[in-house]
């Protein structure tokens, strides 16, 4: 492992997770109730990987071209 991959978080707090999908916290806990979002429990903590992350957004699909005017 380069030091480049050992400063990429591999887990993610509901918190990091608001900021990096830019979802509410609330919308966030019901992507994991409806089970499009993964995430395991550390003891209290909910964490999601990172791996689960790409792949909600890649479900998300291609994103689409901006309306031109």
């Amino acid at each position: 492992m380069n030091p480049s991959e050992a400063n990429l978080k591999q887990m993610y707090r509901i918190a990091d997770a608001v900021v990096v999908l830019s979802l509410g916290r609330t919308a966030i806990y019901e992507q994991i109730r409806s089970g499009r979002l993964r995430s395991v429990t550390q003891g209290r903590t909910r964490l999601i990987p990172a791996s689960a992350i790409k792949e909600y957004i890649a479900l998300l699909g291609p994103p689409r071209e901006s309306w031109r005017l």
